[in-house]
C-alpha cells in the first residue's frame, strides 16, 4: 500500500517505530533459536497472554509481552509492514512517548476486549488444540488459548490515523483501489467483525484482539483531543468543550494582510477546513492563537 495526500507521503520510519520492529524480529528469531519454532519456545510460555494466566493468575506483564511474540513468518511480515506504513505518521503526531504509550495501550486493548469476548459467551468456550495420534481431537478451554502479535497495537495506530486525517489516501496494492483513511479503517473492523461473527478463518480470538485495539486507540485518541482542546481553549474552568472554531472565525475575515504570516495561518486554515481542527498540530494551534489574539488588538 502507498499513502498518499495530495503528493505527501507518509513520515519515513520514525525512531519508536524502528525499536518497535527491531524488538518484534530479534525476539521471533530468539524465540526459534531457543526452541526450533516460535510456537511452543520459553519466550511464549512465559509473554503469551491467556485469559486464566493474564487475568486469574495475575501475570499482569502478558498484557504488554503478548505484542512482542508471533507465531510465523507470514504473522510478524504483516504485522510489520502495518507498523512500518502507519506508525511514524502516528508517532509524528503523538510524539515518540505518548505514541508508545499509545501502541501498547491500545494493545492492552486488544487483550481486554478478547477476554471480554470468551467471558460474555461471544466466542467459543473451546477451541481445537490439536489432533491425537488416534484421530482423537483435543479441545481446549478458550481462556487457556495464548493471544499473540501486534496486531491489536497497529489497529489501534489504523483507527488513530483514520481520526486525525480521515481524508488521507492509501492506494493498495492488492486490490488495486485507493481508499480514504476513514474508508481503510472501517473496512478492516467490518471485515473483523463478520469474521467473528461468522466463524470465518478460524481465528476469532486474534480479529477479537484486533477489535479491541482498535477500540481502545479510538477512545484515547478522542479522549486526547478532548482534554486538549479543552485545557488550551483560553475559557476559565474548562467550560469549553469540543474542538475550538472561534479563532478560525476571527481570523478569516480579515481587513488587513500581514505579508509575513498569512500564508502560513491561510494553509493552517484550509487544513483546518479538509480534515477538522483536530488534525492540526500544538503548535499550529498557537499560531492560531496569536493571530487571534493580535487582531483583536488591532480592532
Amino acid at each position: 500500500m502507498e499513502p498518499d495526500s495530495g503528493g505527501r507521503n507518509f513520515a519515513p520510519v520514525t525512531p519508536v517505530v524502528k525499536w518497535l520492529l527491531m524488538l518484534n524480529i530479534v525476539l521471533y528469531f530468539a524465540e526459534i533459536f531457543l526452541k526450533g519454532d516460535a510456537v511452543n519456545g520459553p519466550l511464549r510460555e512465559f509473554g503469551a497472554f491467556t485469559v486464566r494466566s493474564g487475568i486469574s493468575e495475575g501475570r499482569i506483564w502478558e498484557f504488554f509481552t503478548f505484542q512482542f511474540l508471533h507465531g510465523s513468518v507470514g504473522h510478524i511480515l504483516m504485522n510489520s509492514i502495518g507498523l512500518f506504513v502507519f506508525g511514524p505518521w502516528m508517532e509524528k503526531w503523538w510524539g515518540p512517548v505518548k505514541f508508545l504509550c499509545f501502541y501498547l495501550l491500545s494493545g492492552v486493548g486488544g487483550a481486554l476486549f478478547y477476554a471480554l469476548l470468551i467471558s460474555v459467551g461471544i466466542l467459543p468456550e473451546e477451541v481445537i488444540g490439536g489432533v491425537t495420534k488416534a484421530g482423537t481431537i483435543v479441545m481446549v478451554p478458550a481462556t487457556e488459548v495464548p493471544l499473540i502479535g501486534a496486531s491489536a497495537g497497529i489497529y489501534g495506530i489504523l483507527v488513530g490515523v483514520a481520526v486525525v486525517a480521515p481524508s488521507l489516501v492509501v492506494s493498495l496494492l492488492f486490490p488495486p483501489i485507493s481508499l480514504t483513511m476513514r474508508q481503510l479503517a472501517l473496512a478492516a473492523l467490518g471485515i473483523s467483525i463478520a469474521m467473528i461473527l461468522f466463524g470465518i478463518g478460524g481465528n476469532e480470538g486474534g480479529e477479537a484482539g484486533h477489535l479491541g485495539g482498535a477500540l481502545a486507540g479510538f477512545l484515547l485518541i478522542r479522549g486526547w483531543m478532548y482534554w486538549e482542546n479543552s485545557e488550551h481553549s483560553g475559557l476559565a474552568g474548562g467550560k469549553h468543550r469540543g474542538p475550538r472554531t472561534d479563532i478560525a472565525a476571527k481570523i478569516r475575515p480579515r481587513t488587513r494582510v500581514d505579508l509575513g504570516g498569512q500564508s502560513e495561518i491561510d494553509a493552517i486554515l484550509d487544513k483546518i477546513s479538509k480534515d477538522g481542527f483536530q488534525s492540526i498540530s500544538q503548535e499550529e494551534r498557537d499560531v492560531l492563537q496569536r493571530a487571534a489574539e493580535n487582531e483583536n488588538k488591532r480592532q
